[in-house]
């Protein structure tokens, strides 16, 4: 989490709180924490919305278990067979479902196209397969930025989860194996990924740029839709569908990186988040 560098007495004078009031906080030593403190604190800190959110997670995981619960709930509403129809239906725009834990649900034939998912090894998470393989990490030339908004995408769903089981055992995974994931993780960076623009390198097209954008599903908010869409008239929108239009017309190498020279790129080469 990225705050001011105050002391602690500092912080609990701007919140209005002692500061053994404000230490205990820090410990999670308080029970029934008021919203006023927290904003307080938040504010003492100049947390953004995402960090605030973040803190009051921390402050009350009870509650936060209860979400949890009402997400489990609900998550008969929409079964995965509608919502990997709909990922299906996106077309020629490149989409993967993920789930809570960033695991990779389902993935259109777009995005089999670009980002060859199903080459990837099992479980596919998107976390796993940034940190712990090194074919995977050579595909994004960006390595390092993709790797921190991850990992603080993965801190703030803790927060938001912290009785997943699954998500806690993702994380003690790949903390356990991946010294780069540690480093950042100690940084305790919080953020929310939501849209954005990816450059990834195509093995045969290219340098593709698209706008990217994630998108939590109502009754599901435990499955986002993460779709990458090229710019009307632009050389990815062109180079997307050369590359479509083969893989169509050969369904018995869908899904493989097609063995061909990749034509030279004058962009600079980045990645996407899959």
């Amino acid at each position: 989490m990225t705050i001011a560098r105050l002391r602690r007495e500092e912080v609990a004078l701007l919140a209005g709180v002692s500061p053994d009031y404000y230490q205990r906080l820090e410990q999670g030593r308080t029970a029934n924490v008021s919203d006023q403190v927290l904003d307080a604190v938040a504010q003492a800190l100049s947390l953004s919305d995402v960090e605030t959110e973040h803190l009051r997670n921390l402050a009350r995981p009870s509650g936060v278990g209860a979400e949890a619960r009402a997400t489990q709930r609900a998550s008969g509403a929409v079964p995965d067979e509608l919502l990997v129809r709909l990922v299906e239906a996106m077309g020629d725009a490149p989409a993967v479902l993920l789930d809570a834990c960033l695991d990779i649900v389902a993935a259109n034939a777009a995005a089999e196209a670009v980002f060859a998912v199903s080459s990837m090894p099992q479980p596919r998470n998107a976390a796993r397969e940034l940190f712990l393989h090194p074919e995977v990490r050579a595909r994004y030339s960006n390595w390092e930025a993709i790797a921190a908004e991850t990992v603080a995408q993965l801190r703030l769903l803790t927060g938001r989860r912290p009785d997943d089981a699954k998500l806690a055992t993702l994380v003690g995974e790949v903390a356990i194996r991946s010294e780069p994931f540690r480093q950042l993780w100690a940084t305790s960076d919080v953020r929310e990924k939501r849209l954005g623009v990816a450059r990834i390198v195509h093995p045969v097209v290219g340098t593709l740029e698209f706008d990217y954008h994630m998108l939590t599903v109502p009754a599901r908010p435990d499955r986002t839709l993460l779709t990458y869409l090229p710019r009307l008239g632009s050389p990815t929108a062109e180079a997307l569908g050369m590359l479509l239009s083969w893989v169509a017309n050969r369904p018995d190498t869908a899904g493989q990186d097609v063995p061909a020279a990749a034509p030279e790129s004058d962009g600079e080469a980045s990645s996407a988040t899959v």
